[in-house]
C-alpha cells in the first residue's frame, strides 16, 4: 500500500517550511564572503530522500529554492537563478546517489556531493551569464568552502537522524510504504 497523496503533500509542505526556517536561521548569521552559505536549508532535502517519491522531492527542491529567495529577498535577481540551478542540480545528484547506493551512503556523503555539485553548477552559471572566465579565479576557494560546509551540514543531518524519534518513526513508515 502506498502513502496517500494528501499525506505526501503534507510531508512535502512541512519539509519545505522546515527548509525556509533553516534558511531564516542561516540568514541571521553574517556571511564571511558574499554568496557563501552554510547550506542549512538542504537538511530537509537530505531528510526527504527515503521519504518522498521523485515528483514530491522535485516539488520540495522548488519550494526550498523559492523559500530561500523569499527569505533572502533575492527572488527577482540573478542570485535566485544561481540558487535554483544549484539546488536543482544538487538535489537531483543526491537523489540519484541515494537511489543507487542507499545502503552504503550517509547524510555526510550525500551533503558533501550535493555541495560540490551545487557549487560547480553555480560556478558554471557565473562563467556563462555574469562574470565570464574571471569566475574561475574564485573556484578553488568556493569549492573548498563548499565542501567544508557540505560536510558540516551532513554531520548535522546525521546527528539529527540518529537522535530524532520523530524522524525514525517517519522513516519506519516510509519503509512500510516505499516511495515510487
Amino acid at each position: 500500500m502506498r502513502e496517500s497523496p494528501a499525506r505526501l503533500m503534507d510531508l512535502t509542505a512541512f519539509l519545505g517550511a522546515l527548509s525556509m526556517f533553516c534558511a531564516t536561521l542561516e540568514y541571521l548569521v553574517p556571511k564571511p564572503l558574499p554568496y557563501l552559505r552554510l547550506g542549512l536549508a538542504n537538511i530537509p532535502l537530505i531528510l526527504a530522500l527515503p521519504l518522498l517519491p521523485f515528483r514530491y522531492y522535485l516539488l520540495l527542491i522548488l519550494t526550498k529554492a523559492a523559500g530561500q529567495a523569499l527569505v533572502n529577498g533575492t527572488l527577482a535577481s540573478y542570485v535566485f537563478l544561481f540558487s535554483l540551478g544549484g539546488s536543482a542540480a544538487s538535489g537531483l545528484a543526491m537523489y540519484a546517489i541515494f537511489r543507487l547506493f542507499r545502503s552504503s551512503v550517509s547524510p555526510v556523503g550525500l551533503s558533501t556531493v550535493g555541495a560540490l555539485v551545487s557549487n560547480a553548477v553555480q560556478l558554471a552559471l557565473s562563467v556563462w551569464f555574469i562574470f565570464g572566465p574571471s569566475s574561475i579565479v574564485i573556484a578553488p576557494l568556493f569549492l573548498t568552502v563548499g565542501t567544508g560546509s557540505g560536510l558540516a551540514v551532513g554531520l548535522l543531518t546525521l546527528a539529527f537522524v540518529r537522535s530524532s524519534t520523530w524522524y525514525r518513526s517517519l522513516h519506519e513508515q516510509a519503509a512500510d510504504h516505499p516511495p515510487a
